[in-house]
């Protein structure tokens, strides 16, 4: 993805983030309450930020990966618009195809990165399942101490919801690294078919 159209796409997708993140924590409507917005407010921006920080703090002289980019992003957006419309609420499979969906994102942008890098197929997937797998177990715990610890609408179902999110969300981290990998291997196969063999045509010495 080039600059006219990445750049444009990812600022979207940032500020259009933090901008409605801010609204569920402050505007004061009932369908944000006991949701978490604070903290969403605190650390979705660190989120959607950290990769274009990064990348300026390595002073890479590579093109900017606005794929990459888009696709991190996109999850926070997505959640954010969920809780704006109210469909957590309103529509009851919401919930296990977002976080399928995000997790499809978020490793898809991991693989991306990991795509520049010289890492071999295999270990690429692994490592996307590995960085699905974490967020997800790092999600669980934080919507259980922001809003789900106290709450006692939400604990009699919070463990059979945790294992569903837990579910789709490594489900869609796992379809990620099939891509990645194969990704990885079509790249290193092209690279070797157009790779140029040192000539054997050597000149032969003057006689």
């Amino acid at each position: 993805m080039g600059r006219r159209l990445g750049l444009p796409l990812v600022v979207v997708l940032k500020a259009t983030t933090i901008v409605l993140t801010a609204v569920g924590a402050f505007g004061g409507l009932e369908r944000f309450e006991e949701k978490g917005f604070g903290w969403r407010l605190l650390w979705y921006p660190i989120a959607v930020l950290a990769l274009p920080v990064v990348w300026r703090l390595a002073a890479q002289a590579r093109p900017y990966p606005y794929a990459a980019d888009a696709l991190l992003t996109a999850p926070f957006l997505i959640d954010v618009l969920g809780n704006v419309v109210d469909f957590y609420d309103k529509i009851g499979w919401w919930d296990d195809v977002n976080h399928f969906a995000n997790w499809l994102f978020l490793s898809l942008g991991a693989g991306a990165l990991l795509l520049r890098t010289t890492v071999g197929p295999l270990i690429a997937a692994g490592l996307v399942i590995a960085f699905g797998s974490t967020l997800v177990i790092l999600w669980e715990l934080g919507e259980y101490m922001t809003f789900l610890r106290g709450n006692e609408e939400e604990l009699p179902t919070a463990y059979r919801d945790t294992i569903g999110d837990m579910t789709f969300g490594l489900l869609g981290s796992l379809i990620a690294a099939g891509a990645t990998w194969y990704a990885v291997h079509r790249q290193r196969r092209h690279a070797r078919d157009t790779a140029v063999p040192p000539s054997s045509d050597l000149a032969a010495p003057a006689a």
